[in-house]
């Protein structure tokens, strides 16, 4: 393991010393993990999209996982203020790009959520939601130092124009996410019970308004609750797999599900790992997410400084509730969902999301020196 001398003062050395390491390697077995699971599923995909080259998919993970590593450690080596200014850059920009897609963005399945570049498209709210929520985290942590200004209802304002916009293209699912970030982040930072019991009743009334507005809302819901009048071939196809796989799955490259959904290196790479891996690897993944999230939290919510404790418990309630819709989907235990697995499913987009999500996290919840004693200086 690398080490730096104690006089070296330099940018790195401090990160390194300061960095939370086990969660670091954490991460990056997740996406070595990723770069596996590529190779299994992305040569089908490619396939029956009708890429001639059969590890387009492969090559394209690979580059984007690259490009997500540097963000992670990039975002990482942050302070909490350059965090901050950041975010402020990524969501003004994040959130121009999703105004923009609205009138002349590309459409796929019914939904408007993706700028073309380069032959590859980019979906703005992924990089924006780490962005939102670090950013109402140090919003709301100002009420201690200015108390007579109205910072909740500027965070809250704040989360309302993004999740109009997320609802525009439609993305119930983003603004889910969005949601349980911006509801972690006030939770922690000590709402009154007056905004508990508003957000509550709003957020009732938001899920019975996307209920009766959105017709394919309406339709998962109900082939969920009701699975025999309604065609769930792609939910059923996900479990069967998970069933073939059996205790230590068919062997990398064995599988079928690759070959028959056409979403199965993205929103069902789940039931790939497990059909050609087995039920021991993806229990190994569920602890691995879990330790990653459970781990952050706990940190973060023992930060003495309220901005960097609101804004990483939000960010890491992201991470963690992203992977928990994802596995829970192909496993049939919630309505079915287009919702990414963290740097494992195909997309960069979601890989560049998920690395500025714990980049942040990271850099909020390293160990500082001078703010841990604090406690000890009258």
């Amino acid at each position: 393991m690398t080490s730096f001398a104690r006089s070296d003062r330099s940018l790195i050395a401090e990160w390194w010393r300061t960095v939370d390491k086990m969660m670091l390697t954490s991460l990056f077995l997740l996406m070595g993990v990723g770069l596996l699971v590529s190779l299994a599923a992305g040569p089908a995909a490619a396939e029956r999209i009708g890429f001639s080259d059969p590890y387009h998919f492969v090559y394209r993970q690979a580059f984007f996982m690259t490009v997500s590593a540097v963000l992670l450690v990039g975002a990482s080596i942050l302070t909490p203020s350059w965090a901050r200014r950041v975010a402020g850059v990524i969501f003004i920009g994040g959130f121009l790009l999703m105004a923009y897609i609205l009138m002349f963005g590309h459409e796929a399945k019914g939904a408007q959520r993706w700028i073309r570049i380069a032959g590859s498209t980019f979906q703005p709210s992924e990089v924006v939601k780490p962005a939102l929520v670090l950013l109402i985290g140090w919003i709301l942590a100002q009420r201690e130092n200015f108390p007579n200004a109205p910072w909740t209802i500027v965070a809250f304002a704040l989360y309302v124009a993004t999740m109009g916009l997320l609802l525009l293209q439609p993305d119930v699912g983003q603004s889910a996410l969005l949601t349980a970030g911006f509801l972690a982040a006030f939770f922690v930072s000590g709402i009154s019970i007056w905004w508990v019991l508003g957000l509550g009743a709003g957020f009732v009334a938001l899920g019975g308004g996307l209920f009766a507005l959105f017709p394919h809302v309406r339709y998962r819901v109900n082939s969920f609750l009701n699975p025999s009048d309604y065609d769930t071939y792609q939910v059923d196809t996900a479990r069967e797999a998970l069933e073939r796989g059996g205790l230590l799955g068919a062997g990398m490259g064995e599988g079928q599900i690759k070959h028959n959904l056409p979403d199965a290196h993205t929103d069902f790479i789940y039931s790939v790992i497990g059909e050609e891996f087995g039920l021991l690897v993806c229990l190994a993944l569920i602890i691995l997410f879990a330790v990653i999230t459970v781990r952050g939290i706990f940190t973060a919510s023992r930060h003495p400084d309220p901005y960097p404790r609101a804004a990483a418990v939000g960010l890491f309630t992201l991470f963690g509730l992203q992977a928990a819709i994802n596995i829970s989907v192909n496993i049939a235990l919630i309505p079915n969902k287009g919702m990414t697995l963290p740097f494992i499913s195909s997309g960069g987009s979601s890989l560049m999301g998920s690395a500025l999500t714990l980049g942040f996290a990271l850099a909020l919840t390293r160990r500082r020196p001078e703010i841990s004693m604090r406690r000890f200086i009258p």
